[in-house]
């Protein structure tokens, strides 16, 4: 089947390297009128309107100068879980602190009851539905993460329900094992259980995953994260983690020690001085934004126009989750990078897709050229500012995942 996107304003996210450092961030490769060839599961080719010869069958669909650009990436998420915390967010509305509901059991803990008592089949179904919604609205690659199990049996069980629902969603879905995520003072040694039982029962059932840690107060310390990580590295994992969302515990420079060929991200940097954003810039290991946390949680945000002005390497991501950023929408995490992150609207879209991508070490998409997956979003503007101008509505006409139109009409 081929299909043609004609007249666009086309975002290539094509003209600049891979990924995107420093003020390279925002180049979007525009070509102000454009048609997407697509062929298969593939972009065949892309070239100003009128340059492309479609073949006889090809399905048309008019863009009319609206802006078609790469489907969004949402490479940091939680979207695997069971139950809701509304009686924590009253507690929350009260005055409590994200903090303190968490040392009080709840928190993340809360929803790793709730998960323990799901079944894999329920969790799946929950996360399928999750992902549809992400997908209405232009996300065709995801991120999920365990970490609401915190046993061995419960985190292999959410491992599996997230690989169930890749196969029944359309898209893409990158797992991660976050296994460092609250502490469970509920088992002895519960750290130590955590190192020699749970992270080789991860390894043994589905190989070289990412493996992920919650850096802060309350949750892992440093010490103990640089304990998992250290054997997670000795397994063949590379490394993710949370840090910085509320304190500045050093876990940057462990990071920046340990450099981008160890450490996939470190995400948040809410709490992070500009000195650790300078080195961590420097270093090459990407920063992961995650704005609508900082909206929900306690309106402080990752300083991320320090961060790129210093030539580092940024991703922005919903953090889909019960808790801190009950969302699954990637515009509603661009509008917002760009009114709190200080980033401009084209940055933040670079950081969304191009980057992300990168980020998730996936070379076949996050941009339109040849021979790229065929993930793409027509917008309803003729103006991708106004991907970050507008904010709390759907500004997706199109969504095409792997090739096929799964949200709009052709001939439209």
């Amino acid at each position: 089947m081929a299909l043609l996107i004609r007249d666009g304003r086309v975002l290539t996210m094509a003209s600049g390297p891979i990924p995107r450092r420093g003020g390279a961030l925002g180049e979007l490769g525009v070509i102000e009128r454009g048609d997407v060839l697509i062929v298969g599961e593939h972009i065949e080719a892309v070239a100003p309107t009128g340059k492309i010869k479609p073949p006889e069958d090809a399905e048309i669909i008019e863009a009319r100068g609206r802006v078609v650009m790469p489907a969004f990436v949402d490479c940091h998420t939680h979207a695997c879980w069971a139950g809701d915390r509304l009686d924590e967010w009253d507690r929350k509305r009260a005055g409590a602190s994200y903090l303190e509901i968490l040392r009080s059991g709840g928190g993340i803990m809360s929803t790793v009851r709730a998960v323990r008592e799901a079944g894999e089949d329920v969790l799946t179904a929950n996360l399928v539905r999750r992902l549809n919604a992400m997908l209405r609205e232009g996300t065709t690659t995801v991120e999920v993460k365990s970490g609401y199990g915190l046993t061995t049996e419960d985190e292999l069980k959410m491992l599996r329900a997230i690989r169930g629902a890749g196969a029944e969603w359309p898209g893409t879905i990158e797992r991660t094992a976050l296994l460092g995520h609250a502490l469970d003072t509920g088992q002895k040694n519960f750290v130590k259980k955590t190192i020699e039982e749970t992270l080789p029962a991860v390894r043994e059932a589905f190989g070289e995953l990412p493996i992920d840690a919650y850096c802060e107060e309350g949750a892992w310390s440093l010490e103990d994260c640089e304990a998992l990580f250290k054997e997670a590295l000795v397994a063949g994992h590379h490394i993710r983690v949370h840090a910085d969302q509320f304190h500045e515990l050093g876990m940057v420079d462990w990071a920046v020690s340990m450099g981008p060929a160890v450490v996939l991200s470190v995400d948040h940097l809410e709490a992070t001085g500009k000195p650790a954003l300078k080195r961590l810039a420097a270093s090459g290991v990407f920063g992961v934004a995650l704005p609508c946390a900082g909206f929900h949680t306690d309106g402080r945000y990752m300083d991320a126009r320090t961060f790129v002005d210093a030539n580092g390497t940024l991703a922005i991501a919903t953090n889909c989750n019960p808790g801190s950023a009950p969302t699954s929408s990637m515009p509603m995490a661009i509008a917002l990078a760009v009114r709190n992150c200080g980033l401009t609207p084209a940055e933040a879209i670079g950081a969304a897709t191009v980057n992300s991508a990168a980020m998730l070490r996936l070379e076949d998409r996050g941009v339109l050229a040849p021979h790229k997956r065929a993930d793409i979003v027509m917008l309803r503007h003729r103006d991708e500012r106004l991907l970050a101008y507008e904010f709390g509505g759907d500004p997706v006409d199109l969504v095409v995942c792997t090739g096929k139109v799964v949200k709009g009409d052709v001939g439209k």
